[in-house]
């Protein structure tokens, strides 16, 4: 692990939801590359989670495995109570798990199951985690690390998709809470950040690669390629180890250039 203004030896908690697989497993791996133990949390793909779980430990590091919805208040409750049970403290919450819709329709057929679905995982989650989570930080006695929250967002949250509503207007929300926290937990010296992949290769764009493939090679994104979990890992583990400490509320594009206005 890094060493923050000079040298630490202290090992970092850091509480990955939706790392089973994807972004999530790219981001427990870079971490547990730099020395952090990894709660890997995970939905329902078990066998999944237990592959994270065996590679997390292959780099050495601590890991805890733990089922829960980050939809459902319990379920939250029980992730966090394990994590300090295990632990004794929390450093590092990446708000990752998501959802797409289970079906991408029109902006007016989209039905209210979808709607609160996908916005329950995307945003109702990671807002209730992220307020417990600062609890605990605030809560406990402050070591070597200085406490994070990174959110990771999408280029959805600015880039409309009138087939997969849901999904944007519950991106965009991630954005303005990113905002809000960074704001409130400022005097407690907790940095908050977002994370916007671009086009990551993932099972959830798995459905869309044909598409993808042509646009990228169109010139999409300046960086003519996908991105990788590798990608997201890289970035949040440089906050993590403390390279950004003066700043927080940042948005941090890992989208290949997407984001650029290009005439």
């Amino acid at each position: 692990m890094a060493a923050e203004g000079g040298g630490r030896a202290e090992t970092g908690v850091a509480l990955v939801t939706g790392a089973s697989r994807g972004i999530g497993r790219g981001i427990a791996l870079a971490l547990a590359e730099h020395g952090w133990s990894v709660v890997v949390n995970y939905r329902g793909n078990a066998d999944a989670a237990q592959a994270t779980r065996q590679a997390v430990e292959a780099h050495g590091a601590a890991c805890l495995l733990v089922q829960a919805d980050i939809a459902d208040a319990h379920g939250r409750a029980r992730l966090l109570d394990e994590t300090l049970a295990r632990f004794g403290r929390i450093d590092l919450l990446v708000n990752n798990a998501g959802m797409a819709p289970r079906q991408r329709v029109d902006l007016l057929e989209v039905s209210e199951a979808s709607y609160d679905e996908v916005l329950a995982v995307n945003l109702k989650g990671p807002f209730f985690l992220a307020q417990a989570a600062a609890r605990a930080m605030i809560a406990q006695p402050r070591g070597a690390i200085r406490p994070r929250i990174i959110n990771i967002g999408s280029i959805s949250a600015y880039t409309a998709s009138i087939n997969r509503a849901e999904y944007c207007i519950s991106k965009a929300g991630v954005a303005m809470l990113t905002a809000l926290l960074a704001d409130r937990l400022a005097e407690h010296d907790i940095g908050v950040y977002e994370l916007r992949p671009g086009i990551i290769d993932t099972d959830m764009t798995g459905p869309a690669k044909a598409k993808y493939d042509r646009l990228i090679g169109e010139g999409l994104t300046p960086i003519r390629r996908w991105g990788t979990p590798e990608d997201v890992g890289r970035t949040v583990a440089a906050i993590a180890e403390g390279y950004l400490d003066f700043s927080t509320g940042e948005v941090i594009n890992v989208d290949g250039g997407f984001h650029l206005r290009r005439l």
